[in-house]
């Protein structure tokens, strides 16, 4: 409100709205103080997240993954703030993260935002989502017709053996070329890649793209986000599990072992934001399936 407005209201009003100004900057005020008496009652000042800085759809060094999103909504819930230490996570990720302790010194960080269940270098808590590997091919490539795994092994010997189909090495996918007479279609991608501005989805956003595959098998969430970023959006079709081949996992927050106060708190908070969190996921495109391999969004 600028002097002239102020000096043609009635003295009642200019005093209401002095007030409520004066009431609105004690409340900014009081605000940070609340956050911290509320991050003290949870016995933290921060929430420490460990997480690799070139790694979308999951988390980036500007926080625009679903787990940068996911943290935010877990830091307001204990009223801390947000703080990673970042490492790649192809180069021994938990030793130098989660396990990273100098002599003297506190852990860097607390939780990893998303492992499977069952990963055994660490304690994982109760899952959050479930997802699976997909295929994705470019729109109007010959490929339209492919709805489901079925469609796609129903094209036939003789269409399937003109395509190259890329996959990250020592992945299900693997197992799955191997069963279906489909090696020699293959073209592999390491898993491990020492180049430091490799990330996981430019098997389709350079690759795929260019041409130089015409299908890509990958974990679902890297799919279904990098579908979105090309003009048309590429066709995506989750894959399904088969007897000794698993496609689906389950996946929880990573954390140190000996924590079960820490991992208490964090199950209290997907118990009570599991739509919020659902929503942050289907707002990436995560493929999400449930225990029975039912696809729940994608």
């Amino acid at each position: 409100m600028t002097e002239p407005q102020a000096r043609h209201l009635r003295p009642q009003a200019l005093a209401t709205r002095l007030a409520g100004a004066l009431s609105a900057a004690l409340l900014m005020a009081t605000a940070p103080a609340a956050l911290a008496e509320q991050g003290k009652a949870n016995g933290r000042d921060a929430l420490r997240v460990c997480q690799d800085p070139n790694n979308l759809p999951f988390s980036n060094d500007k926080e625009q993954g679903f787990e940068n999103r996911i943290a935010e909504l877990f830091g307001k819930h204990l009223g801390v703030p947000v703080t990673y230490f970042n490492y790649p996570q192809r180069f021994v990720f938990i030793r130098n993260t989660l396990r990273y302790k100098l002599p003297g010194e506190d852990y860097p960080c607390d939780v990893i935002m998303g492992l499977p269940v069952g990963f055994d270098q660490v304690a994982v808590t109760k899952p959050y989502y479930r997802s699976t590997y997909a295929m994705i091919f470019p729109a109007g490539k010959g490929l339209d017709e492919v709805k489901s795994v079925e469609d796609f092994l129903a094209l036939g010997p003789e269409r399937l053996s003109k395509l190259r189909i890329g996959l990250y090495d020592k992945s299900p996918v693997s197992k799955w070329m191997d069963r279906h007479n489909l090696v020699d279609q293959g073209v592999p991608y390491q898993t491990i890649n020492v180049a430091m501005d490799h990330y996981v989805g430019d098997i389709i956003d350079k690759d795929l793209v260019s041409g130089k595959i015409d299908v890509a098998m990958v974990w679902g969430p890297v799919a279904g986000y990098y579908a979105k970023q090309v003009q048309p959006p590429m066709h995506v079709v989750p894959m399904k599990s088969e007897p000794g081949i698993q496609f689906d996992f389950a996946f929880g927050m990573g954390i140190r072992r000996g924590e079960p106060e820490w991992q208490q708190q964090i199950e209290t908070f997907l118990d009570t934001h599991q739509a919020e969190i659902q929503e942050i996921l289907k707002s990436y495109h995560v493929p999400l399936v449930d225990e029975e391999q039912r696809i729940v969004s994608k």
